[in-house]
């Protein structure tokens, strides 16, 4: 029974995890590509306080349930599937990292331009890109984690 509950909370904290990042990822992109200040400034506070909420909460409890499950399920910690799902997830959590300061950056910008009634500066759509450029391999990366967690190739 202990494994099926430590099962089911992983499952669900993944599930978290990469639907925040996804639907963050989404309106945070479609709504910043509308340039209209304060729109952006309201949609980026919120990725900003779901990061904390339930990426940060999930991205740490993600391993200890891993791990706990590994231990209970008795697979060997060399096992591919394994060490590659640990690769992976830190490539995602080493692009999450700087997005999170670029999603507060960006925040500060767009509550500046909103607040003066001006354009969103350019140097917000240059962060833009870079957390972009950040979400492309962190969102593959966790896709790659998905299949190995439940497929468990040889």
């Amino acid at each position: 029974m202990e494994y099926l509950v430590v099962k089911w909370l992983h499952v669900l904290s993944s599930t978290f995890l990469f639907g925040t990042g996804v639907g963050s990822a989404y309106y945070m992109l479609f709504t910043s590509l509308g340039r209209e200040p304060r729109a952006v400034a309201q949609v980026v506070a919120h990725v900003v306080r779901a990061d904390w909420m339930f990426t940060a909460t999930t991205m740490v409890f993600q391993p200890l349930s891993g791990f706990y499950l590994i231990h209970l399920a008795g697979y060997p910690w060399s096992s591919a599937w394994i060490v590659w799902s640990i690769v992976l997830y830190g490539v995602a959590g080493a692009c999450w990292l700087p997005v999170v300061g670029l999603q507060i950056r960006m925040r500060r910008l767009a509550r500046q331009a909103a607040d003066a009634g001006q354009a969103l500066p350019p140097q917000y759509f240059r962060d833009l890109k870079l957390w972009a450029a950040l979400g492309v391999p962190a969102f593959f990366a966790l896709v790659a984690v998905f299949y190995l967690m439940v497929a468990k190739p040889a």
